[in-house]
This record gives C-alpha cells, structure tokens and sequence, in this order.
C-alpha cells in the first residue's frame, strides 16, 4: 500500500483508509442497503485485513454510534502502527444529529474520544462542520481550541470535514488538513484539493464512492488516488473482498 505524507504533519498515511461509521451505527445512513453492525470476530478480521494490506488509516466519530468504543476495545497490534482520526463538533443521538462547536464541548469531545479509544493521543481531529460553512468564522474559536490540544500532546493534527467550497478555503489557514466530498458524480470540491496541495495541507477525502451508489468503485478511486494533493481516501465497508478490491483499485497500475 502506498503511503503519502498528510501535508506537513509529519503523519504518513495508508492512501486508502478504513471508514468505521458502519462498526457502530446503522440509522439515519445514506447507504443503498440496509445492514446489521458486525459483531465483534467481524470488526476484528475486517481490521485484521487492513493490516495486512498495509492500511494504517482509520477513520471515527463520535457521531458514529458505539465506533470508537469498537475500536479502542477490538483494535489489532500496537497503537502506533494506526493513525486514528476522529472528529469533534457532532454527535447522534435519539436518532438525529446534534451539533456544538462551543471551545469547551469541542474540548470535553475530544477527552472523551481518547477515553473510548483507549489512547493518550489521537493523530488527528476534525471539526464535524455542520454544513453552514460560508459563515467560516464560527468556526475559529473550536479551531484554536484543537490547536491548544494538540499543543499538550493530545492530538498530532487538527482538521475540518466541510461541506462546501467556500468552508474549506476559510478554514485552509486554520488547521492542517482538510476532509472534502469527491467523487465522479461530485467533482466540486476539487478547487479545495488544489488549494490544499498549494498550502501544504493534508486532504482526507470522503465519499469517495458516493456512500455506495457508485457505478465504478475501482475507477472512482483510481481517479481520485491520481489527483494531486489527496493523502487520503477513506472508504468504510464490512466486506474483506470489498477492502481487498478497494485496495487493488489505489494501487500504480505496475503493481496490478
């Protein structure tokens, strides 16, 4: 699997990472099919697999149901041989989505991700924007809030997960890596990706199969692996086959 730089955190990702909303919630999604969560032999061979396969990036929430618990509970080998992104700002409950993004929830967000991970560190977190992103600045004071932690040591890199152009261009100057929306079907948010890669930040993207309703995974991912500026690419699945194909799609076309 390659491994590229998440801009200049000095963190070197897996270009393919593990999405885990699927380890620990299955209402309100957007998936085509509706599933079970896996039990805990599947979560474990799933990420068992990853590994394998060279994948170290994985992507939580706490907006994603018992996910984080799942992993500090069920995670495979040694700490640092994963980089673990979770996100800040969002949590579901009672079925709908709530959002805080006052600097003291942000805060006691993130103490409680590194509770239910089990670590002392996280490798990033994200801002769970709640999609009013052109008001950019509301964002500013969770921001410095994120930096002040990863300061103390408790996260290595802070980051947003927007929604819109214009959110990911404001917050460009305020963290260090961004998450973006692309796939064929969604190419809009390419001029973020290249503004990233311009300022040196690292760019996770998501929805990178249009939550499963993509025609051609493999050619979605391959699309996306070649555009400059991506570190990352996470994709969530329960399936080995499906990890194993996704990673196949990622792959230099001489490795193939």
């Amino acid at each position: 699997m390659e491994m590229r730089p998440l801009g200049r955190t000095g963190i070197s990702v897996s270009l393919l990472g593990l999405g885990t909303v699927k380890f620990g919630r299955n209402a309100g999604m957007k998936y085509p099919r509706d599933f079970d969560l896996p039990d805990d032999g599947a979560v474990i061979a799933l990420l068992e697999e990853a590994r394998a396969l060279g994948v170290n990036l994985l992507d939580t929430a706490p907006a994603y149901g018992v996910s984080e618990q799942r992993l500090g509970a069920l995670l495979p080998g040694r700490r640092e041989d994963w980089v673990i992104v979770s996100k800040a700002g969002e949590w579901f409950e009672g079925g709908q989505s709530r959002f805080d993004f006052a600097p003291d929830a942000i805060e006691a967000s993130v103490h409680e991700s590194l509770r239910r991970l089990r670590t002392d560190y996280l490798d990033a977190v994200l801002l769970h924007s709640d999609g009013e992103d052109e008001a950019g600045d509301r964002f500013l004071p969770a921001a410095e809030r994120l930096e002040r932690l990863k300061r103390q040591g408790k996260l290595r890199a802070t980051g947003f997960s927007g929604k819109t152009v214009a959110g990911g261009l404001h917050m460009l100057d305020h963290t260090d890596l961004l998450m973006v929306s692309y796939n064929p079907g969604h190419r809009d948010e390419a001029p973020v990706i290249a503004a990233a890669a311009r300022a040196g930040r690292g760019v996770l993207v998501k929805k990178a199969l249009a939550s499963g309703h993509a025609a051609d995974p493999a050619a979605a991912l391959a699309e996306i692996a070649g555009l400059p500026g991506v570190s990352g690419i996470v994709v969530g699945t329960l399936s080995r086959e499906n990890l194993r194909a996704n990673a196949a799609a990622v792959m230099p076309q001489g490795g193939r």
